[in-house]
């Protein structure tokens, strides 16, 4: 599904993207909306998109592993991305909710129930739910790491050792 709203938020970012280049060069007069549409269409294909490279290991690592090296450290380092990763998203998504003094009427989603797009005509809240659609599904993924997601992950990446190859 993930993907399926990532493709989408793209096509309609070079749409529109190119919508505007070419009213802008052609016609003289590119519309209002197509750059405030785009601006918005790469915050959530750049938001899902995290989520997809996370849940592929494309995201930056603390260690290259090569899948042979002591399953001791194997645990610790997983042990400590995860935290970090936890550590990192969990005040975010907090802060979506609630905001200073723990007031939910300044969280970031109500303040963005409250606001309008300049040229599109809807409430920003559509765009900043991508931030704790994204977190929550990264902290998912977290999970399935440690309930067994990330050997078979790592079975799929890890090349074939010669003693498996057909002859």
């Amino acid at each position: 599904m993930a993907g399926f709203i990532a493709i989408i938020a793209l096509a309609v970012l070079v749409g529109a993207v190119l919508l505007q280049v070419v009213a802008r060069y052609l016609f003289a007069s590119p519309p209002s909306w197509t750059e405030e549409l785009a601006r918005y269409a790469m915050i959530w294909a750049g938001l899902i998109g995290a989520t997809m490279s996370f849940k592929r290991r494309f995201d930056p690592a603390l260690f290259a592993s090569d899948g042979s090296s002591n399953k001791m450290m194997a645990v610790l380092t997983g042990t400590i991305q995860s935290a970090v990763v936890i550590i990192y998203l969990t005040p975010i998504l907090w802060f979506c909710f609630f905001g200073p003094g723990n007031n939910p009427a300044r969280g970031f989603l109500l303040r963005h129930s409250r606001t309008m797009t300049d040229t599109l005509g809807f409430s920003t809240i559509w765009v900043a739910i991508a931030v704790p659609i994204m977190i929550v599904i990264i902290l998912i993924h977290v999970l399935a790491r440690w309930a067994g997601d990330d050997n078979e992950t790592a079975r799929s990446v890890t090349p074939a050792s010669p003693d498996s190859a057909d002859t």
